[in-house]
């Protein structure tokens, strides 16, 4: 089976997780008479660094500790526990800016502007109508085998920190991209109305109207202390953020299916067009190469869900089930049914 792509080798290098984010995983190991130590064990992290404020941990070493600690544990729906007994706090200053905002709506406005301030694993929007609501979560990097640990985590502990937050229970749905895993029966009660696999996104779904809803802990002051950190670890980001990272944002938040245009691209960044053939010419690569990858990724998933080939096609923006076909091949040496063929066994 082909290698996923959407960030590059080095980029994907320099992605990292925050140390309260491997400590929280250590914590919930504890629940199944494991030690950090034990977890840790062979894996180059310590204990006492991680609790150095503002530590960060390479993402690779924090998914080699997440399958780490599901064999150990023994429990393959490990990331149900750690949503479960995730807590606002672990978040940092975008935790404590979003638990104190006047409303839901402007927690999550907030959680989602500033999400890249923790990591570029994923990232978040908001997706509303007159009705229904949808927290949507967006992979950024490839999360290999711990996808569904991350997502599972993710998506139960803002549930569960939705519900603290408001003071409510957030009835709704809870939606994943991937397949049902058979681990999941065990953990179907434990949801107020349910949870949807094979979904075109990951995403949490409620009621429009408690987007209103006010916050247990509203604190102007606070907020705008908490958000002014924010602010400022934003600004730092960005300076740092590579040109092509932006570029593959940009991409995510507009979808494989509806692509704009380089120039409209360009402009969205604030440069030219030429300046922005010429950045992405000196990380070797090209915007129909970052489409092409980020069609790529988002095909090798769909291909895991239950969806025909036409349908995947057409989600992709191409005009048949042929034309697909044809550029998977191209990308992959395959067609798509045989790469889902072996994917499956």
């Amino acid at each position: 089976m082909p290698a996923q792509r959407g960030v590059n080798a080095n980029e994907h290098e320099n992605v990292t997780v925050p140390a309260a984010y491997v400590l929280h995983l250590a914590e919930v190991v504890r629940r199944f008479d494991l030690t950090p130590a034990q977890l840790f064990a062979g894996s180059g992290v310590s204990e006492d660094a991680l609790g150095v404020p503002g530590e960060l941990v390479p993402f690779k070493i924090f998914a080699r500790l997440v399958e780490r600690a599901r064999s150990l544990t023994g429990e393959p729906g490990l990331g149900f526990h750690m949503g479960l007994q995730a807590r606002v706090s672990v978040h940092g200053f975008l935790g404590f800016a979003a638990m104190t905002a006047p409303t839901l709506r402007q927690s999550i406005d907030m959680a989602s502007r500033f999400a890249p301030t923790r990591s570029s694993v994923v990232a978040l929007r908001l997706e509303s109508d007159a009705t229904s609501a949808a927290l949507v979560v967006d992979e950024l990097i490839p999360l290999g085998k711990v996808r569904d640990v991350i997502i599972e985590a993710l998506l139960t502990g803002l549930w569960k920190i939705g519900n603290s937050i408001t003071g409510l229970e957030l009835d709704g749905y809870m939606d994943y991209a991937f397949p049902e895993p058979e681990y999941f029966v065990r953990w179907a009660q434990v949801y107020p109305r349910g949870v949807r696999f094979a979904q075109p996104a990951h995403r949490l779904v409620f009621d429009a109207h408690l987007l209103d809803s006010p916050l247990v802990m509203a604190d102007a002051s606070a907020m705008q202390l908490a958000r002014d950190q924010c602010e400022r670890e934003l600004a730092a980001l960005g300076k740092q953020r590579s040109f092509v990272a932006r570029v593959r944002a940009l991409l995510l938040m507009q979808g494989p299916e509806r692509v704009v245009p380089l120039e409209d691209a360009a402009r969205h960044l604030g440069v030219s067009s030429r300046t922005f053939k010429r950045r992405l010419e000196k990380d070797a690569t090209s915007y129909s190469k970052l489409v092409e990858e980020l069609r790529l990724d988002q095909a090798t998933e769909l291909l895991r869900s239950e969806l025909s080939i036409a349908e995947i096609a057409e989600r992709l923006g191409y005009s048949d089930a042929a034309n697909f076909t044809r550029a998977f091949r191209r990308w992959t040496g395959q067609s798509p049914r045989v790469f889902r063929d072996e994917d499956a066994t």
